[in-house]
């Protein structure tokens, strides 16, 4: 029988993997993008808004950032993660997130090489420890490689290497970070070692809470999609949650909280009604397609600025909803609601007013469904919107465009775009993870300063209104990756080919979205850059609102 190993080798060898472990980690995590947290201009100077209505109190609206669509099946809030029980975003191309600038928020963007790349050295190394490991504790020990990218050829070069075993992994090294835990699972997955990815998924099991920090609850959520992409089940999760979506009572509740709570709706509509306000200021027939209506609360301000503006109100006032059945959940009915509602509005402030439904995804509109008539100023909405276009990556019907040369066709005044400032389109699967973690890790902790960390209001408002739009992007490809987000200068590029040139920024512009912006935490940044409005927290950029003509 061989004798037990004593206490001082079973340390030295522990402490020798451990300093291997370290400058493995070094190397690997080099190539990863890290979000820098360089200083950001401070958008506290005050301006005057045009827009006089407060959104204080008003009628809320789902919106498509970042919830219209997708909403998660995460019932309870002590749940470790959202689909623990069940078994577990068109060609990709080469782009990586430094072809498009975000302005000066400091979200630089690496390159990761296409798996990990050891060197001889490393491998001498790992040898020598192995060796030494032998011979102290025996053939027979469990410890095990700790670096989990696979040695092309490994086991053919040292087919004694011990394979993955965590149980004993995780008593001998220190454990990573659950950023970087998330990061080496996702890479395990890329670089389809499943046995790799099965032992981090367990690791992460015990890290993430739907109840914990920002991290944990983005975590619990990033596990979930690796998951469902591990299995390859990320369309059939995607599809079952369309069925487990609360009611819409309860699901207006959620958003009404996300709402309330952070400024990215508010901050789209706030930046295209002042747009759409200036560009209409002495027009007497107006009409406003909305490509996003959900329940039109965007234009309750907007009607009552109009009202009172100079020269009075226009003449008739004609807005066209576009929107698809996903929101018609969450308004409890059809578009017909949302008329009624701006109507009554209308004909109390004096205003004339028409409203036509178009039920329909943007992919399915076509001129006649817009009825445009001549004689009126038309103003064209896209809400965070556009994303939900599949472009030329997923059909060569490229529908991104060609909803954008079709609105450029019929001569708008004005055209709003917001969207989320993230590169998550033609990204291959471990960029696109990388840039959905640093986004989302922002987004959470700006959703968590605003209310405390065991609110189960704000636990369920995640679970069921950011958490699908996570899993989708993290698990799914080809047509079922609706969540298809661009950077701003991929944007511009897209609207001056269909024939676009930029709306000018004014400072009422502006001072309508710092108005706002005083009800909220004071990380929250504005910039204008390239003739864009971009919302930030700290040091990221969040989402960008322009206008065109």
């Amino acid at each position: 029988m061989q004798a037990a190993p004593n206490r001082q080798s079973s340390s030295v060898i522990h402490e020798m993997y451990h300093q291997s472990v370290q400058g493995m980690d070094s190397f690997y995590l080099s190539h990863f993008h890290v979000l820098e947290n360089n200083g950001s201009p401070d958008a506290s100077s005050q301006g005057n808004s045009v827009i006089s209505s407060s959104y204080k109190d008003q009628f809320f609206t789902l919106e498509s950032f970042p919830a219209t669509a997708y909403l998660s099946a995460c019932n309870s809030p002590s749940a470790v993660s959202v689909l623990s029980s069940r078994s577990p975003f068109s060609p990709q191309g080469s782009q990586t997130c430094s072809s498009d600038q975000h302005h000066s928020f400091d979200n630089t963007c690496g390159s990761p090489q296409s798996g990990c790349s050891v060197t001889d050295d490393d491998y001498e190394l790992k040898h020598k420890l192995k060796e030494l490991e032998i011979s102290l504790l025996g053939p027979e020990t469990d410890i095990v490689d700790s670096c989990y990218c696979s040695f092309r050829g490994g086991e053919s070069r040292d087919a004694s290497m011990a394979r993955w075993n965590w149980n004993q992994m995780i008593e001998t090294i220190p454990k990573l970070s659950l950023r970087d835990t998330l990061i080496r699972c996702a890479q395990a997955i890329h670089e389809a070692d499943l046995n790799a990815a099965t032992s981090f998924m367990d690791v992460l099991g015990q890290m993430v809470s739907v109840s914990g920090d920002p991290a944990q609850r983005l975590g619990a959520y990033l596990l979930e999609g690796l998951r469902a992409r591990l299995e390859r089940s990320g369309s059939a999760i995607y599809k079952a949650l369309k069925c487990e979506e609360p009611s819409s009572s309860e699901l207006m509740s959620y958003m009404s909280i996300l709402f309330q709570i952070c400024p990215y709706f508010k901050f789209a509509y706030t930046s295209a009604n002042a747009f759409i306000w200036e560009a209409m200021v002495n027009e007497p027939v107006i009409h406003i397609i909305d490509f996003q209506i959900a329940q039109g609360s965007q234009y309750i301000p907007l009607i009552e600025d109009l009202a009172s503006r100079p020269g009075g109100p226009p003449v008739l006032l004609r807005i066209t909803g576009v929107d698809d059945s996903q929101s018609a959940h969450a308004r409890g009915g059809g578009l017909q609601i949302v008329g009624q509602k701006l109507a009554q509005l209308a004909q109390s402030k004096g205003i004339p007013f028409q409203f036509h439904a178009a039920a329909m995804s943007g992919c399915k509109v076509e001129r006649s469904d817009l009825r445009i008539r001549p004689g009126e100023a038309l103003a064209v909405n896209f809400p965070y919107a556009l994303h939900h276009m599949p472009d030329e990556s997923v059909s060569t019907q490229n529908h991104r465009d060609r909803l954008l040369r079709l609105v450029k066709s019929l001569s708008p005044k004005v055209v709003t775009i917001v969207e989320q400032e993230s590169n998550t389109n033609t990204s291959p699967f471990f960029l696109r993870f990388i840039e959905t973690l640093d986004y989302y890790t922002a987004m959470f902790e700006s959703i968590d300063v605003a209310r405390s960390r065991d609110d189960k209001q704000r636990i369920r408002a995640e679970q069921h209104c950011v958490a699908r739009d996570i899993v989708n992007m993290v698990a799914c490809e080809g047509f079922e990756r609706v969540e298809r987000h661009e950077l701003h200068g991929k944007w511009m590029m897209r609207m001056k080919m269909a024939g676009f040139t930029q709306y000018p920024m004014s400072s009422s512009v502006t001072g309508a979205v710092k108005n706002l912006l005083r009800d909220y935490n004071e990380n929250y940044r504005l910039l204008e850059a390239e003739g864009a409005l971009n919302l930030g927290w700290k040091n990221r950029a969040m989402a960008t609102s322009s206008a065109w003509r």
